[in-house]
């Protein structure tokens, strides 16, 4: 079953590499474009295939030269036969993984929103840790980092910020890190010295463009106001902030940190699309979860996913199971390892359910 699927690929791929060298295709250039993306993502399964088809080829000359070779060449064989054998599973592996649906949304840029949980100040300085940890990850994967509204406390923390991770794949990397992160430490105004445990919750949406939601203005109400907090003059003075209410769902977004209320309202609705985006993928989800009964890496901002444990400079993570002491180049935004922990368990998970 797994060869009749592989050929079906490698089929495919040789007639697009026929409508690709067609001159008739080659001058619509939406045609050829179509083509060449299609191409382009079967490249790699059909390298693996072909990786594949010669390591069955390469075992069935060795076991012919087993039942036919003198007693030097069989030992020979046999070895190398065990080692061949060994690599079939492994190379089966890949190749399912390779054949697994690709998430559309993987490519995507993503929009980030951090809020401080339970813990009262603590909570809101996780929350900038938190915030700051992903801006380092976003700066080493030379990703641009855009905030697009904050609300902070006087100690440097963090009651609520959204922001804009621009960059290609950032949701492949990014979309298991939503839901409740704990954390364990010593709070700087606790005299006693005592643990306390806080929270922040962490939401990573897929950006959604124009094309992926349409929305209708008459189903929005939108309110200037003038802005609070720090600015000075032109920010506070000025009705440069902007509130959109999407009257059928009930959402609510707003954004005041830019003076022009242009600018805010093109980042008000950045927010507002990334979110009904997720609203109808989620609805799709639930529907999907009903049929198969079971339902892998939903991203449940409610779900405690993660613990940071400053006493003992440990981050465990709940869904896997890893437990790393490296605290400090995780906040570093080192998060590379857990990150790609996650990729493989939540890729497991789904070979299970195929």
């Amino acid at each position: 079953m797994l060869l009749d699927k592989l050929l079906e690929i490698e089929n495919k791929y040789d007639d697009l590499n026929r409508l690709l060298s067609d001159p008739d295709v080659f001058s619509v250039h939406t045609e050829f474009l179509k083509y060449s993306r299609e191409h382009s993502g079967l490249q790699p399964v059909v390298e693996k295939i072909r990786e594949y088809k010669k390591l069955l080829s390469d075992i069935g000359n060795t076991e012919e030269l087993l039942s036919l070779g003198d007693s030097d060449i069989k030992e020979l064989a046999q070895d190398e036969l065990e080692e061949l054998k060994k690599r079939k599973p492994e190379l089966e592996n890949e190749l399912k993984l390779l054949l697994l649906p690709v998430d559309p949304r993987d490519e995507k840029s993503v929009i980030i929103e951090i809020r401080a949980g339970t813990g009262g100040d603590e909570a809101s300085l996780f929350a900038a840790n938190l915030f700051r940890m992903y801006t380092k990850y976003a700066e080493s994967r030379k990703w641009k980092i855009e905030i697009i509204s904050m609300s902070a406390t006087g100690l440097g923390g963090i009651k609520e910020i959204i922001a804009s991770i621009q960059g290609r794949g950032a949701y492949s990397r990014l979309k298991y890190e939503s839901g409740v992160h704990r954390v364990q430490r010593v709070p700087a105004t606790e005299a006693s010295g005592r643990v306390h445990t806080s929270a922040a919750t962490v939401a990573v949406l897929p950006e959604a463009e124009e094309v992926d939601v349409k929305i209708d203005e008459k189903d929005l109400r939108v309110d200037t106001f003038c802005a609070s907090g720090p600015g000075g003059q032109g920010v506070n003075t000025t009705y440069s902030a902007v509130r959109i209410v999407h009257v059928p769902t009930g959402l609510i977004v707003q954004c005041q940190d830019e003076r022009s209320q242009i600018k805010n309202k093109d980042k008000a609705m950045k927010v507002l699309r990334s979110r009904l985006y997720e609203l109808e993928l989620n609805r799709k989800d639930k529907e999907r979860a009903q049929q198969r009964k079971s339902q892998v890496g939903s991203g449940d901002r409610s779900e405690r996913i993660r613990t940071y444990n400053f006493p003992q400079n440990r981050v465990s993570d709940h869904r896997t199971g890893v437990t790393l002491y490296k605290l400090e180049q995780l906040l570093e935004g080192q998060l590379d390892e857990i990150i790609d922990g996650l990729i493989t368990f939540y890729n497991a998970e789904r070979l299970k359910e195929l």
